[in-house]
């Protein structure tokens, strides 16, 4: 099996150009979690009392929506990562594959 397509594929502009915005990307939205969930914690660890305090007159406090929201923006920086390899990534993906043969 010879890996002359492997080697025409690497040295493609375009797969190198895909390589270099997908892996922006993917930091990109892996610091943006990141900074979510450690901010989060921190504000956990250092000032417990402004998620303590209570909404309302129940017993819910400000923490409970504020840590669904660190779990919804996880599944929304997913699909947005999704969304983008699908319409964008994918068809780089193609047309490099497509000169490959």
């Amino acid at each position: 099996m010879s890996s002359a397509p492997a080697h025409d594929i690497k040295n493609d502009p375009q797969f190198q150009a895909l390589v270099s915005r997908r892996s922006r990307f993917a930091w990109t939205l892996t610091i943006a979690m990141l900074i979510i969930y450690f901010g989060f914690v921190f504000v956990i660890a250092f000032a417990p009392t402004l998620l303590a305090a209570p909404i309302g007159s129940g017993v819910t406090t400000v923490g409970i929506p504020i840590g669904v929201a660190v779990i919804v923006s996880a599944f929304l920086l997913t699909g947005i990562y999704v969304r983008r390899a699908n319409s964008e990534f994918d068809a780089m993906t193609s047309q490099i594959v497509g000169r490959a043969k």
